[in-house]
Formats: structure tokens, sequence, C-alpha cells
């Protein structure tokens, strides 16, 4: 049965982490509406590319533009069945705007499905919703959730691995796509039969 879920992105999302999870869930039926403070549907955000090239932390190169199909300002988070929150750079001001917080804390609270991969684990933590919830991240984010009173998972060495507790499946980087996104539509209920 097809969802429709929310995607909370800002500009300097990280592209990978914002536009391969619309694109593979838009490809297996859900709707996807990608929304940012600010922004209307038509508009669009700039992304960033964060990648792994041997140096103590991920690089950052520009990337595309992704455009916003829903305004932010008309949403009802009551009409969602799910949320992404992406990584990036957004996060970190995304976590300053109070009705984004309140969005985040309505998912979680109320139980439905919620997929946060990266720097996206700052709108959780910023949330105040993950007490007790073990939960992984880039590894830069791990004090945050400590000190939010989150578990950490620990993150593999390639960065490919995912963590679910309860209605939440947190992802330490795009590397992880592939598991984060499967069980994310675990918990949506898709079934993909090869």
């Amino acid at each position: 049965m097809a969802k429709k879920i929310l995607m909370l992105v800002g500009d300097f999302v990280e592209d990978y982490e914002a536009m391969v999870p619309f694109q593979m869930l838009k490809m297996v039926g859900h709707t996807v509406h990608a929304v940012c403070p600010g922004k209307k549907a038509g508009d669009t955000v700039k992304t960033a590319v964060h990648d792994f090239e041997g140096d103590q932390t991920y690089t950052e190169k520009r990337g595309h533009n992704f455009m916003i199909n829903a305004d932010f300002e008309k949403i009802d988070p009551a009409q969602y069945d799910a949320l992404v929150i992406p990584g990036g750079r957004a996060p970190e001001y995304l976590r300053l705007n109070e009705k984004v917080i309140e969005i985040v804390r309505y998912f979680v609270t109320s139980g439905k499905p919620v997929a946060a991969i990266c720097h996206g684990i700052q709108l959780l933590t910023a949330a105040d919703v993950i007490r007790g919830k073990t939960l992984t991240a880039y590894p830069a984010v791990k004090a945050e959730i400590l000190l939010a009173g989150g578990k950490w998972c620990d993150v593999n060495a390639s960065y490919s691995n995912a963590c679910v507790d309860g209605n939440i499946v947190t992802a330490p980087a795009w590397p992880a796509h592939p598991e984060w996104i499967r069980k994310f539509l675990q918990l949506l209920g898709t079934e993909i039969k090869a």
C-alpha cells in the first residue's frame, strides 16, 4: 500500500542523502513531499556532496539543485505516514526552526516511521525524542546522541550499517543507503520481491 512520506531538507543538504531516498521511495510507489522552511513547491535547495577520501573527516563539494515539491508552511504532519531526514549541513540550522522540531516530535511520538541519516540525527537530538533509544549517525554526531540520552550504535568501517529502534531507523552516511532504505521500507510495511 502506497504511503505519503515527508522529507525535511534545506540548503546544503547532502546530495545523495536527499536525492537517492527521494527517488527510491517514489520508485516503489510512495508519494514523497520534500519541504524546506521558507521555500515553496518549485523552489530549489543547493546540495553538498560529502565524500570519504582518506582525510580525517569527509570532504564537501557543491552538488545539484534539489527541487522542493510541496510548501513547508502548508503541510500538516498528520497527513503523512512517515518522515525522512537527510544529513549534510542543513540539519545544523533546520534544528533552530521550532516548526521543524514540532514536526520531528510529532512523527517520533506518534510511532510513525522515521528515517534519519548522517547529520540528520541532529534534528532528533534537538527535538529531545531519543532518550533510551539506540541510534547511529556520522561519528561526529555521537556526542550529541549521548548527551540527548540516546545509546550509540557503532558505525562499521564502510559506513554501511543501519540501526533500528522502534519506529526510528538511522544510518551513518550515504554508503548505508541499501541497508537504511531496506529497513525503512520494512517499517513502512513495503514488501519488494525479486
